[in-house]
């Protein structure tokens, strides 16, 4: 029986843990959806604005690769939580002058419109903070932010986790894509 020590439950570390394929799936699953990311953003962004969006990518990477099944990591809050947290940014950008009371009113204002359509996604909160802070590449897109490139890199993650994670039967991505049975060969919840 795996039971957790009293001190360890306080801190929120689990008595099971997952199995080295399973790790190994996670960290190959995000190289791949953040390589692919950075190229992009690197593209449209040069390096400076590349690595604002990138890392609420990254972030976004970690739920997707490592979490495939949780509720945050699903295609609504993926999708939801960081195009209308970058709407929030460009909209408080464009209309508040000081940068540190727009940066703290995007965050602000993501976090309510994700709550209120259902998409909490946490990473969103720095796509629309990198929309204020990000540098003059990110504040000359505007609202074309959100197309290009949050929603192009969105997409991308979304498509790479789906393809990524369907030839493993216990990770199928999203959870309406998952069956229920173990891996063969250390994955899921097994023994570390």
């Amino acid at each position: 029986m795996n039971k957790t020590h009293p001190i360890l439950a306080l801190l929120g570390l689990q008595a099971h843990k997952t199995g080295h394929l399973e790790k190994l799936l996670a960290a190959v699953g995000g190289f791949i959806g953040i390589l692919v990311v950075v190229l992009i953003s690197r593209h449209y962004l040069g390096h400076e604005g590349a690595a604002w969006i990138a890392a609420s990518m990254g972030a976004s990477a970690v739920l997707l690769f490592a979490v495939p099944h949780g509720p945050l990591s699903q295609p609504w809050p993926l999708v939801g939580g960081h195009v209308l947290s970058a709407i929030m940014g460009v909209s408080c950008a464009w209309l508040i002058p000081d940068p540190v009371i727009a940066g703290a009113s995007a965050v602000a204002l993501a976090i309510l419109v994700m709550q209120y359509l259902r998409c909490i996604h946490p990473p969103g909160g720095a796509t629309a903070l990198a929309a204020v802070v990000g540098g003059e590449g990110i504040q000359a897109l505007g609202f074309l932010y959100v197309i290009t490139p949050v929603l192009v890199n969105v997409l991308v993650l979304l498509l790479m986790a789906v393809l990524f994670n369907y030839p493993f039967p216990w990770r199928r991505y999203p959870t309406a894509l998952a069956r229920t049975s173990k891996p063969a060969g250390g994955g899921g919840n097994e023994g570390a």
